[in-house]
């Protein structure tokens, strides 16, 4: 019976490690694109679905915002890479006062929309990051702490889509939508020598991000509503952009359907992703063992959704590059304005007006 208990042992261990394996294979797995994704290696299979506003035209050469933010007193990068290092910034005065009044229009904004705000730790344990995907493939993006089981948020998708991690949700509470604001946190490792210039692609960054928890008979129209969501924002702001359905090599690695929108940058001349909305169906859902009971008492996996609703680090710039104005100042849309004490302007010296 000695010999007996050992071997029991011994298999025991064995059935973990093997356990272990097939797991770490499993999360290597990307979800399955939905039926009508475009086929393509990147984002030139990408397919654009509408667009909306036109490109403001100028009676002048128009600027980069980092050529902006720097006249006006609005950006500091220089003083940022010295206390931190490159892709980060000071927002500074006006730029400081718009970058909030931007993340409380867009929180109003979705609260009327029927968004629950919530807001969420910004660390998590590696749990919550394989939940929603971002463990273990992107692991090299994540910034995380000297203990290894914690991470600096890449997105407020991870902790607020983990709240019902574990959980079985009575079928009349679905759809959960869920608003938060949040500071973000990327490497961008593989981005070196990309977009340099200004703040469209930094270290910490500011979003609001929307989180919807459905059934999957649902999920579909939640992800179309998700989208018009986010376009209401760039609607009140008077902001040209388009909306692009995303082929099967520019989606994330959890999404069976993604929408990007791309706004307007004038300075540049090109889109800019402001927001990504994406349809998960169950795979994270899978991965929490997250669930819901239906009318008949039947345990399924619930389908979960998120956006960008929106990033302010790609909506700030197109705010200051498309409302710039001849003499070296910048308007102020006209939705922003309530949240500014009514200034309808920011002049050449930098000074709301």
């Amino acid at each position: 019976m000695r010999a007996v208990s050992d071997e029991i042992k011994r298999l025991d261990n064995q059935l973990r490690e093997i356990d272990d394996a097939i797991d770490a294979y499993l999360l290597q797995i990307p979800n399955l694109p939905e039926a009508v994704v475009p086929r393509g290696k990147d984002a030139s299979a990408n397919k654009e679905i509408r667009r909306w506003g036109e490109a403001p035209v100028f009676a002048f050469q128009p600027q980069p915002h980092w050529v902006i933010g720097e006249r006006l007193g609005m950006l500091d990068e220089a003083r940022a890479t010295k206390i931190s290092g490159a892709r980060f910034v000071i927002y500074r005065d006006t730029g400081a006062r718009l970058e909030r009044a931007i993340i409380q229009f867009m929180l109003d904004m979705q609260r009327e929309a029927g968004y629950l705000e919530v807001i969420p730790p910004l660390l998590v344990n590696r749990s919550a990051m394989i939940g929603t995907g971002q463990l273990p493939k992107l692991e090299n993006d994540m910034f995380k702490t000297s203990d290894e089981e914690y991470f600096l948020i890449p997105t407020a998708e991870v902790p607020v889509t983990n709240m019902h991690r574990e959980e079985v949700i009575p079928a009349e509470q679905l759809p959960l939508r869920y608003v938060a604001y949040t500071p973000c946190f990327r490497k961008e490792a593989g981005s070196y020598g990309k977009d340099t210039q200004g703040i469209v692609r930094q270290h910490q960054f500011n979003k609001v991000e929307l989180v919807k928890i459905t059934t999957p008979d649902s999920s579909y129209q939640e992800l179309e509503n998700l989208v018009v969501d986010a376009e209401r924002i760039l609607h009140r702001l008077e902001l040209h952009y388009r909306v692009v359905l995303l082929s099967t090599g520019d989606m994330s690695f959890a999404s069976a359907k993604s929408y990007d929108l791309e706004v307007w940058h004038s300075g540049v001349q090109r889109f800019w992703e402001v927001s990504s909305c994406s349809n998960f169906e169950a795979f994270q859902a899978r991965r929490m063992n997250m669930r819901f009971k239906d009318q008949e008492g039947k345990v399924q996996y619930c389908h979960t959704l998120n956006g960008s609703g929106l990033a302010t680090s790609r909506l700030l710039p197109a705010i200051m590059e498309c409302y710039q104005t001849e003499e070296g100042g910048m308007r102020i849309p006209t939705a922003l304005q309530p949240y500014l004490r009514g200034a309808k302007y920011i002049n050449p010296a930098g000074q709301l007006a």
